[in-house]
């Protein structure tokens, strides 16, 4: 028997209801950003993608690794949000946004946690990194921050430092800052509501730094984090996340001219994406989407079901049809097994990467019995000899 990739035809209903929901998107989001990054949680689509694996700058929106990797010494038992921490020399030394901490302080990691949130604080940073560095330096902590990132998958991330103070080896992409985003929101849901705080007064002694720079938090538009960040270099950016109803969206954008740009864009990015795209169910879960071949099955095909309903993020607006394609290595060989993954549907819309989904055997197929493989081999022999030579086996 020969196996060859098959292209399968899509069930009819499944077809139509693909072709009638699969429309071209509505127009790429026109960002002032030099690298932008946006994706809906649920589905996990990319809706703008611009320079996003290209590693840059990220100022002070890398203190969310910083605050990643204290999330998690705090859940491991390693750190407790009411242990007080030293103020180093090193730490204090730091200007730009700072918590005024100075080597008198011993600080709760509690205040330390919402001096770099809410406030951004160097200084907070340093007191943290010193406090869980393999060798009680930020240059150590920098270190184990790039091997963490690099195990959680954010392979254009490098660190030199826990704040994002400029360094030539302090860089991250906006795709990695989204993934961390995503990390932070799933995995401690406990601290996540920290990022949606507006104000945090230190002690009183700084009230020039007492406001969340996020410009989005009170706008009602569901923006609920992260962390915004600028330098010279890095220009003026903002990893955030909306929630409106059951949807999601994290974007990250870097290089904006202003804060002014940079609120303006970050607006209009989550308005964009709430507005111009919506969840559609597909396929319900155990519906045919096509038939495949069996060779030498008590049956002559098997219908091929998705494990759970197909839910996409589709553009609103649109009415062009779309490649959507089951793909398999055919004919199946008897026995199949209900469940067992056999095919691929890959669906294409216009304009937007390709989702591919496993397609599994909707019901048992026997290996047929001797009467059965009898009538296929005598039925593929006789259709050879009509072939002529060049058909032979």
């Amino acid at each position: 028997m020969q196996h060859a990739r098959i292209l399968s035809p899509l069930n009819s209903a499944i077809a139509a209801l693909a072709m009638a929901c699969l429309a071209q998107p509505a127009a790429a989001f026109d960002t002032a950003a030099s690298a932008a990054y946006v994706v809906d949680v649920g589905t996990g689509t990319v809706l703008l993608n611009k320079n996003a694996d290209q590693p840059l700058p990220p100022a002070s929106m890398s203190k969310l690794m910083t605050l990643y990797v204290a999330f998690e010494a705090i859940r491991d038992g390693r750190l407790s949000l009411d242990e007080k921490l030293p103020v180093s020399q090193h730490a204090m030394s730091y200007g730009g946004s700072t918590m005024f901490l100075d080597t008198t302080d011993r600080v709760s990691v509690e205040d330390l946690l919402r001096g770099i949130v809410v406030l951004s604080g160097n200084d907070a940073c340093a007191v943290i990194a010193e406090a869980l560095s393999p060798d009680g330096t930020e240059a150590g902590f920098a270190r184990f921050m790039t091997q963490r990132a690099q195990q959680m998958g954010m392979t254009n991330s490098t660190f030199a430092n826990s704040n994002g103070w400029p360094a030539p080896n302090h860089r991250m992409s906006m795709r990695d800052l989204g993934l961390l985003a995503r990390h932070i929101i799933t995995d401690f849901p406990e601290f996540y509501p920290m990022f949606a705080e507006t104000e945090y007064a230190f002690d009183g002694r700084a009230p020039q730094n007492t406001q969340n720079r996020n410009p989005l938090l009170s706008l009602g538009i569901g923006a609920d984090g992260l962390k915004t960040g600028h330098t010279q270099a890095a220009g003026y950016g903002l990893v955030g996340s909306a929630k409106q109803g059951d949807r999601r969206v994290i974007f990250v954008v870097s290089g904006l001219e202003t804060a002014q740009a940079r609120a303006e864009d970050a607006e209009a990015i989550v308005n964009w994406a709430f507005r111009q795209f919506a969840e559609n169910t597909l396929i319900k879960a155990g519906t045919d989407v096509a038939r495949a071949d069996v060779w030498m099955g008590d049956a002559g095909s098997v219908g091929l079901v998705t494990s759970a309903d197909l839910t996409m993020l589709l553009p609103v607006l649109g009415d062009d049809q779309v490649k959507a394609e089951v793909i398999y290595d055919g004919p199946l060989q008897a026995p199949v097994t209900a469940g067992t993954q056999v095919a691929e549907l890959v669906v294409t819309p216009e304009g937007m990467p390709e989702t591919r989904v496993p397609l599994l055997a909707g019901s048992d197929v026997a290996r047929g019995g001797f009467a059965t493989r009898l009538k296929t081999v005598s039925g593929l022999l006789i259709k050879r000899l009509q072939q002529g030579p060049e058909g032979a086996l």
